[in-house]
Formats: structure tokens, sequence, C-alpha cells
């Protein structure tokens, strides 16, 4: 790599993305993967995921779009965004997707006006355990409720097809699904009742990352609980799963750029050309409680602890506090924050006028360091 590339770049390695993506698949037996497009869109990353027989989820026209540029067929996409704009239902419609999931009548109304048949899977909440990067509550409807709208789309003339629910990102308890599962299983036996059978349940994802010091269950854990959540289904389904940050997260790192350091009341401050508001916004959501295993080009054996800031004039843009790294750290040196791979560049914006990172894609890469620089092979 050229040592003089400009900062901040996340580096995503390819090949760590086909061993996540294998991993789910081998450890999860018979859920079928759609990677949540939401999570990192980049053509390189689709690109491989598509080569590997990954299917997709979306949540906006937009997404499919990118897919159809790698050639992904539009009837394996799942369009599982609950509110959608009509012109996005119409044109995912008009393309091939035949499956939107909804939890509102007035969804329903805009689906039967401009996809007129598609099958629709009704979002479930789903029982709120906390999770590593908090994002329910926004979307969903209890048992009874689901039940309802099912048969209001049959109704409608459109297929009452499956349930959706997602239990939270980050989701470090495997047991999180089986609580959601119990619902999903009175929604069924409501719906047989009235002749009316499921064919999907949809189990979201949450699948976690290794970021700093984060001891990951294994896969067999989720799959154990997803297992016995299954057999209590009253009759058989197809079932998939929407993991994003599980197959990206690890394959990213983010190289910064030191831009300055400062000792504020005691406390040393190390500012980076990248923050949160040009690809770390998670450390806002998680109360920067989301720490991203951090290393830099320093290498120096003695250390001191460093808050990480980004380059705005935000007080708000800190990325995490008490970071351990070399204690000569200066401007000019290089930062690398490891397991970026998700929700960063997707989540940049310019605001101040810095760049968000740029995205290079790689096979097999090590990042090593010498002196000030940082390089990969």
């Amino acid at each position: 790599m050229d040592r003089h590339l400009r900062t901040p770049e996340l580096l995503i390695d390819l090949d760590v993305v086909s061993r996540s993506y294998e991993a789910l698949t081998s450890q999860l037996p018979g859920l079928t993967v759609h990677y949540a497009m939401k999570c990192n869109p980049h053509q390189e990353i689709i690109g491989r995921l598509h080569s590997l027989g990954c299917r997709f989820e979306i949540a906006s026209a937009a997404e499919l779009d990118e897919l159809r540029r790698i050639g992904a067929d539009p009837a394996q996409v799942l369009y599982s965004n609950p509110v959608k704009p009509v012109a996005h239902i119409a044109a995912a419609h008009a393309a091939g997707v035949w499956r939107f999931a909804f939890d509102g009548e007035e969804e329903l109304d805009k689906i039967a006006a401009v996809a007129p048949g598609a099958a629709v899977l009704v979002r479930l909440s789903a029982h709120q355990i906390r999770s590593g990067v908090p994002s329910e509550g926004k979307f969903g409807v209890d048992a009874d409720t689901a039940a309802a709208l099912l048969l209001a789309a049959r109704d409608r003339g459109l297929r009452p097809y499956g349930v959706a629910f997602h239990v939270g990102s980050q989701m470090l308890l495997a047991h999180a699904w089986r609580a959601p599962l119990r619902a999903v299983a009175r929604v069924m036996d409501k719906l047989a009742a009235e002749s009316v059978f499921l064919q999907m349940v949809n189990l979201g994802g949450g699948f976690p990352a290794r970021y700093c010091a984060v001891n990951l269950p294994p896969l067999s854990d989720y799959a154990t609980a997803i297992g016995i959540g299954l057999a209590g289904l009253p009759y058989p389904v197809e079932t998939v799963i929407e993991p994003g940050r599980a197959v990206v997260a690890e394959a990213g790192t983010l190289r910064a750029t030191v831009i300055g350091t400062a000792v504020r009341h005691g406390r040393r401050w190390a500012h980076l050309d990248v923050g949160a508001f040009n690809g770390l916004m998670e450390s806002l959501e998680t109360g920067n409680e989301l720490r991203f295993p951090v290393t830099d080009s320093r290498c120096d054996a003695r250390r001191d602890r460093f808050h990480l800031t980004g380059p705005t004039c935000d007080s708000q843009d800190t990325i995490m506090f008490d970071v351990e790294l070399s204690a000569g750290l200066r401007a000019g040196d290089e930062v690398y924050l490891g397991c970026a791979g998700a929700y960063t560049t997707v989540y940049a914006s310019r605001f101040n006028g810095f760049d968000p990172p740029a995205v290079r894609c790689v096979s097999g890469v090590t990042l090593e360091t010498s002196g000030d620089a940082a390089y990969s092979r």
C-alpha cells in the first residue's frame, strides 16, 4: 500500500467477509441468510457475498438498485422496512420483489395499491432485552394485532406470508430469540383457526461482532436457542435471518491520522481525522460504550490513556474514553480502529466539511506498523 494514501480510510478484508458468512451458514443450519444492505452496501462486499450464494434484504429501492448492478435476483430479495415510500414499493415490485414487511393497515393499503397480490410479513415487536446497540421500539405489534393485520392483508388481496421480528443489534444473549418465537407461535395458531397458514418466519439480525473486550457466545448457543423456539411452532416454515454486523464488522479496519493532541484537566486527548459524524456514529448511539479495538503506528512500549475524539468542532464528536495507546502519540501518527466494517461509511456525513472514509477492499490483509506509517500486504 502507498504509505501516503489519505486517511480516513476503511480497509475491508473480503476474505474475512467470506469467513463470517460461511460461519453463519454452517453454524446456523437451516436458516437462509439475507444480508442486510443497510449495514454496508459497498459493491465489492455485496459482490463477494452474491458469489457465495448469499441473498439480501433491503430498506429502500435505492438499495435494490445496488443489488441489480451485481446481478442479484430481485425475486430473492426481502423488503423488510415496515414503512416505505409508495414510489419505492412500486419500483421494487416492478423489478420483481414480491415480499414486503409491514406493521399497520395504512402500509397494507399502499402495498395493495401498487404491488397487488404481493406477499406480506407482519413485523412483530420483540421482547425488550437490551442489546449492545439498542435499536428496537420503533416498529412492531403484539401477537393479536399481528394476526389481525395478516387477515386484513388477505382481505385486500395480498398473501399473508409470514412474521418478522428483530431482537436488537449486537445481541449478546442467545436466548433473546425465544420469547419472540413463542409470540410467532401464537400468531400462527390464531391464523390456523382462520385457515390461514404462513410460509416464513424472519428472525431478523442482531448477531454480534467481536469488539474490544467482548466475549461472544458461540454461534452454537444461538443455534440451540433458535432451534428450541422453532420447535415450538405449530408447523414448519421457511426461516431466514438478516445479519449485517456479524458479516462485515470484523472485516473492517479504519485508518485514521492524529491531527493533534492536548492535555485538558489532566486527561490526554487525541484528535483524529475521523469521528462520530463522519463514520463512527455508533459511538454516540451507544453512549461511547461500543469499544473498537485500537492500535497505533508508533508502537511505543510506554503507554498512556487517551480520549479519542473526532475532527469537528462539536463536543459530542468523541469516539471512546481512556484508550491505551503509545505514550508518545502525536500529530501525524496513525491510529487503527478494528471491527469497523459495519455502519461506518453508511452513517458518514461531511459535517464541518470533513471527508467520510474512503473504502478500499483487499483480501488477506494484515496491518503492520513501522515508525509512523502503516501498510498492508
